[in-house]
């Protein structure tokens, strides 16, 4: 037979691969099989699959009613066409496992590439739940769902000059919060807290502040000038929620806007 692939293989011509891989044939089956081999290019592939298997391989030889003893015995019987193809089969579903996994990384890859100089890291939720969480300049979604909340929360903290807007919506599943940040210098790490009433805290977001830092009045690029946009979400119902708080990863508050 020719040894390059031309489609789909019938299963007698290499049937024998699952158990030349479990190591159940005889001298001259195994003979036979490696003279095969060295021709088909398809049972090659699957052989070199089937290496790195072999606790799911021994397990599948085990089965009840496959026809095989168990690992360890004396294995002298050929698997049935049913076991073959099971091995097979799940050797195909993880090499396809395989390639979606890569284009996945591609794509994914390619859209940060395309929306770096936009947004450093970006995420969105809806009203099915969960928490979300977005670091992004003023071109953002998060700038867009910032302006478009009417319920807004103000402050600035006299000792550290930093001034915050926190803008406030109810979700199914908690609170959204948009986080609207001035006057705050790097290098710099901060998270946006949510305080309950009852004492207990949630962290909403984290970000990093680079050494120019965000909404710097009379910074000298348009960059630094540009005020820092971030949200996330909280499981607090809205009205359990006493004030916010801006945190840096030191512990310092940078500044406290009540509810």
């Amino acid at each position: 037979m020719s040894g390059s692939m031309q489609g789909s293989p019938a299963p007698n011509e290499h049937e024998t691969v699952g158990a030349y891989a479990l190591g159940i044939l005889d001298d001259a089956e195994a003979t036979a099989f490696e003279m095969h081999l060295a021709t088909c290019e398809w049972c090659a592939q699957q052989l070199d699959e089937l290496a790195g298997m072999e606790p799911m391989l021994a397990a599948l030889a085990d089965l009840p009613g496959s026809g095989t003893p168990a690992i360890g015995e004396s294995l002298s019987a050929k698997p049935s066409p049913r076991l073959v193809t099971k091995l097979v089969d799940e050797v195909s579903e993880r090499r396809a496992q395989k390639r979606r996994r890569a284009f996945y990384m591609v794509a994914a890859a390619a859209a940060l590439i395309i929306g770096g100089p936009l947004v450093a890291v970006g995420a969105t939720g809806d009203d099915s739940g969960g928490n979300v969480s977005a670091h992004t300049t003023s071109s953002s979604p998060a700038k867009e769902a910032f302006d478009a909340i009417d319920d807004k929360l103000t402050a600035t903290d006299p000792s550290t000059d930093v001034s915050a807007t926190v803008a406030v919506e109810e979700k199914a599943w908690g609170t959204h919060a948009v986080l609207q940040l001035k006057n705050v210098k790097g290098p710099e790490k901060c998270s946006l807290i949510a305080v309950g009433k009852n004492g207990e805290r949630e962290t909403v977001t984290s970000w990093s502040v680079p050494t120019w830092g965000y909404g710097i009045a009379n910074a000298k690029t348009e960059q630094a000038k540009e005020p820092l946009y971030v949200h996330g979400g909280a499981a607090f119902d809205l009205n359990d929620i006493d004030h916010f708080e801006v945190m840096t990863f030191g512990g310092k508050r940078l500044v406290e806007v009540d509810v």
